[in-house]
């Protein structure tokens, strides 16, 4: 999930990005007012031209640094493989690149998992939707990458473990669009898939993600909905909520849509297991975002209009103010109101030590899966409509 952590080293890192954010839309607002998607020229260094291979082979498929998929032969699917960040030893993390390239020319939709390593729903929508196409009966291109922090997908955990200063675990996803010359492994890579990867190859992008580990959400889109081009797309989702929040600079949708790009995010339930269910929403929602671009030819499957959708601009988070065992009173996409007790928590005699209620009306989108919780613990999140949203909402993790 998307939900920024409340540690002192996660708000240094928030100020940081909220500050390079405002620097790029300083220079973007006197042409771009609320609403419309920003120029890509006036915020990010030119895009590298072309296609280039490194002669390398892993496992029968090339390796390549920079990707322009207009060079791959049309009407097939191409796995290649990214050259991204060196590791300590000098050697490079490799990401997953598949390609379906339409036989005629059209729009290009970039898919995106594995920015959090324990986000396993995400990555097996994607590789559905991918699975389904026919390149030969496409107009256009769909490029699908799985695995992008590869580190933290080896051991299923959310954050990528940089060993710049000891053993160091950083969020991926307040990194983008990356820096060439970052301080950090996860920043460069991020620049590196950014600027020879993603961008060169975008339309429209999709990054998919679910909850963290311990906190399970429900099935719901992260989106600005003040963007037209955003709003079409994900009302094509039958699922039941949406988030209208554009959350955090540093995320990759962001830096998608500060060049021009428009991008959302989906959420897909529980981290570290497969959610059949939750899956195949987000893989008929994405094939009909695709059938919108016309990359796709077909009727639309189930949509935002055949589920009740509930639309809330903010996220209302409970905390654990004890230690003990959770339980929860509502489940995901229940309507509470406020003051509705949610949840108590019990100590190892049994007894009562905490009783927890809503300080709005809205819908659940976000439970703690973890029986047990220590102080300051997010337990319930909210999905409700503050008056005067933030334009950037920190939530604890």
């Amino acid at each position: 999930m998307s939900e920024d952590s409340g540690n002192s080293v996660d708000r240094r890192d928030f100020m940081i990005s909220a500050i390079a954010s405002a620097a790029l839309a300083t220079k973007a607002s006197a042409a771009n007012p609320q609403g419309t998607m920003p120029s890509s020229a006036n915020t990010l260094p030119a895009v590298p031209q072309g296609t280039a291979y490194t002669g390398d082979v892993i496992d029968g498929k090339k390796v390549v640094s920079a990707l322009d998929v207009n060079d791959l032969e049309p009407g097939q699917k191409h796995l290649l493989y990214f050259q991204g960040v060196e590791m300590p030893t000098g050697q490079h993390w490799y990401v997953s690149v598949t390609v379906a390239k339409g036989a005629k020319p059209g729009k290009r939709a970039v898919l995106v998992s594995g920015v959090h390593g324990d986000e396993m729903s995400s990555v097996h929508t994607v590789q559905t939707v991918m699975n389904q196409l026919e390149p030969a009966k496409m107009s256009g291109t769909v490029m699908a990458v799985t695995d992008v922090s590869r580190p933290a997908m080896e051991s299923m955990q959310r954050r990528w473990p940089n060993s710049g200063r000891g053993m160091d675990l950083i969020d991926m996803n307040r990194e983008w669009p990356g820096n060439e010359n970052g301080a950090t492994a996860p920043s460069r890579h991020a620049w590196l898939l950014f600027n020879r990867l993603f961008r060169p190859n975008a339309d429209v992008a999709i990054d998919f993600h679910t909850g963290t580990t311990g906190f399970e959400v429900t099935a719901f889109n992260i989106a600005g909905m003040d963007v037209p081009e955003v709003k079409a797309m994900v009302e094509l989702y039958p699922v039941g909520q949406i988030f209208d929040n554009h959350v955090y600079p540093g995320v990759l949708h962001n830096a998608f849509m500060d060049v021009g790009i428009p991008s959302f995010t989906p959420e897909i339930g529980a981290a570290r297991v497969l959610d059949p269910t939750m899956i195949s929403l987000f893989v008929e929602g994405t094939m009909n975002v695709l059938k919108h671009h016309g990359i796709l030819a077909g009727p639309m499957g189930r949509t935002g209009k055949d589920v009740n959708v509930f639309v809330g601009n903010s996220a209302f988070p409970i905390l654990a103010t004890a230690g003990g065992v959770v339980e929860h009173l509502v489940k995901l996409n229940d309507k509470v109101v406020a003051g509705q007790k949610v949840a108590i928590q019990r100590n190892s005699f049994g007894e009562v030590v905490a009783e927890y209620t809503s300080g709005v009306a809205g819908e659940i989108t976000g439970q703690r899966s973890d029986a047990m919780s220590e102080p300051g613990n997010p337990l319930v999140f909210i999905l409700f409509n503050k008056a005067t949203p933030e334009s950037a909402e920190v939530y604890p993790e």
